[in-house]
């Protein structure tokens, strides 16, 4: 008798903020992504420079939870969240931890797009969406094994979704998404009328 194993799995964490602890309040966090890109001189700089689409404090701001109150509170949730699913991971972590070392604001504007990529020197990254208006882009993961299929056929379009080579994930407001930080992403066009806001974050062992 024939079995079909699935190996190597590829892991996506998935969960309200609020699932496991106290999330900040929605309206103060957005205001204050706002409030953040529209004082943050050197970081609009970088994207202007970059050609970046709307805003990040990728490049310019390092100690948001410092600074901010609600993004210290934001971090204590997160930091739940990737225990959580670091342990999902059955990760052997020795004598460290895995724990936060950046944390950024997104914001991209109606025909904003933010191309394919990963984050080099992390073990666990993930976005928390703020404010996402209807018709915003979801999140594009690719299989990474696609620089190995070199002679292999397309998959069906109803393929089942572990076997399809793109996977489309279209978070909520107030959601968080984990994912091994080897793991190529993209955020398609912004086809809502308002902008789509995130925080995205690294998390590294050490």
């Amino acid at each position: 008798m024939s079995t079909i194993d699935s190996l190597f799995v590829t892991r996506l964490y998935r969960a309200a903020l609020a699932d496991l602890g106290r999330a900040p309040d929605p309206a103060e966090l957005e205001g204050a992504c706002l409030s953040i890109a529209e004082d943050d001189a050197a970081g609009q700089k970088w994207c202007d420079k970059n050609g970046y689409p709307g805003y990040t404090s990728y490049a310019s701001l390092t100690d948001l939870p410092w600074r901010f109150p609600v993004f210290k509170d934001l971090v204590k949730v997160l930091d739940k969240h990737v225990a959580a699913f670091v342990a999902d991971l059955q990760f052997d972590l020795g004598d460290k931890k895995v724990k936060l070392d950046s944390l950024w604001i997104n914001i991209l504007p109606p025909g904003g797009v933010h191309t394919s990529h990963l984050h080099p020197h992390s073990v666990v990254s993930g976005t928390t969406y703020v404010t996402m208006p209807a018709g915003a882009s979801a999140i594009k993961f690719e299989d990474p094994r696609h620089a190995m299929m070199m002679a292999a056929p397309p998959r069906k379009k109803k393929a089942r979704e572990e076997n399809r080579a793109f996977v489309y994930v279209a978070p909520q407001a107030g959601e968080v998404l984990l994912w091994e930080s080897w793991l190529r992403h993209e955020v398609p066009l912004n086809m809502a009328d308002d902008d789509r806001i995130s925080v995205s974050f690294n998390y590294g062992w050490g």
